[in-house]
């Protein structure tokens, strides 16, 4: 793992600064339309290949911006404040970037991060399958080798960029019988053509206006110099090194979404009255705002911490962990707040509370649940502290 340098403060500043402006200009103002419609934002995609946001933490080497890690949680909390959907734009694609530079050939690096960095190929990752979501190592996807060809059959679902993107990083079990089940996993870059199917889009309680597709394979040829790395047996691993930064990503999102709740309710108890006040003078709504407030101040602190033992090239499994666990779950309970806060009008689509409240929930599940993060804690609390 590469250790990112931070940019100066007056650099990583003019970088916020554009992104601001962008999600003011281009996001906020038609994100209630399009998360309503379940409409995939073409226009906004455009914008971010302009401002290189595709090639967020790959490498200049490469073509890409070389952010920081701390850098790219404040970009994704900034963007999932305004519509969390446009953060899991880039966050699939940035994964499959990283298992790239992270494992792959020099000449898999030199053709595809350039091409990544621009979004000119653009996607994500192919992990899950329907019966097999946390435990990868039971995928039943087969990648069988025939020549200078391996030829894929198999199913894969909850795949984001998938319709409207062209590439995968691709799970598979080119040795089936293979013990450990791990040892008989490889990764590949995947683009789309003949046997790869888009077989239907997932409707889904809210992240909204982002593709996430199932897909099927039947007998899709991929070039053996697509094999991430060159070596077969260490997907597992690839896929895994990638899931910390993934999971500070999601950590991010829900700093973002807590503090978008948290936002909407500052504002709204300021406005609405009962009893002759405004219900920021309660007690009961005083008493919310100020667990919402140091809830999503504790998770930005946590995620933060994680991105810089990632931005040091550190082992980070727990901080990123304990930031995806309590920042996602600090989005879950401020959204539920800011409902209760807005009373009926929270429970109305005009307001964005409801989209809010709609969104949380997939950031307790997605890149391990949060069942998995404490599990993962408690594991490396104990592998840390021997007695």
């Amino acid at each position: 793992m590469n250790a990112h340098a931070s940019l100066p403060n007056e650099d990583e500043a003019l970088i916020l600064a554009s992104v601001d402006r962008f999600l003011e200009a281009e996001v906020r103002p038609v994100a209630h339309d399009l998360e309503a419609k379940d409409e995939y934002p073409a226009k906004i995609v455009e914008k971010m290949k302009d401002l290189g946001l595709f090639g967020c933490t790959i490498s200049p080497e490469y073509g890409g911006l070389g952010l920081s890690t701390m850098t790219y949680v404040k970009i994704i909390e900034r963007i999932s404040t305004v519509w969390m959907s446009v953060s899991g734009i880039i966050n699939s694609h940035l994964i499959m970037a990283s298992a790239v530079q992270r494992c792959g050939t020099e000449e898999q690096k030199r053709h595809y991060l350039p091409l990544f960095a621009t979004g000119e190929l653009r996607g994500g990752i192919g992990l899950t399958e329907p019966d097999c979501g946390t435990d990868l190592q039971a995928i039943r996807t087969v990648a069988k080798r025939e020549g200078d060809h391996y030829v894929v059959n198999g199913a894969k679902t909850w795949i984001t960029n998938s319709m409207y993107g062209n590439t995968i990083a691709l799970l598979v079990k080119t040795d089936p019988g293979a013990s450990p089940r791990h040892k008989g996993m490889s990764l590949l870059i995947a683009e789309k053509g003949p046997g790869f199917k888009v077989a239907r889009k997932l409707e889904k309680l809210g992240y909204r206006g982002i593709d996430t597709c199932e897909l099927v394979f039947e007998d899709y040829r991929v070039p053996v110099d697509r094999l991430i790395g060159g070596v077969e047996g260490k997907g597992l691993q690839q896929v895994l090194g990638g899931l910390e930064l993934g999971r500070i990503n999601v950590a991010a999102r829900g700093v973002g979404l807590a503090q978008a709740a948290l936002d909407e309710s500052v504002a709204y108890a300021q406005v609405r009255k009962t009893f002759g006040k405004p219900i920021c003078e309660h007690q009961a709504i005083q008493l919310k705002l100020g667990e919402m407030a140091t809830r999503t101040e504790a998770a930005r602190l946590l995620t933060e911490k994680a991105a810089e033992k990632f931005d040091r090239g550190e082992r980070c499994d727990m901080e990123a962990g304990m930031a995806k666990y309590f920042a996602t779950e600090a989005g879950m309970e401020n959204s539920q707040e800011a409902l209760r806060i807005h009373g009926g009008y929270g429970y109305s689509r005009e307001y964005n509370v409801e989209r809010l409240y709609r969104d949380a929930p997939l950031l307790v599940i997605g890149e391990g649940t949060n069942e998995m993060q404490r599990i993962i804690i408690a594991k490396q609390l104990i592998a840390r502290n021997p007695v």
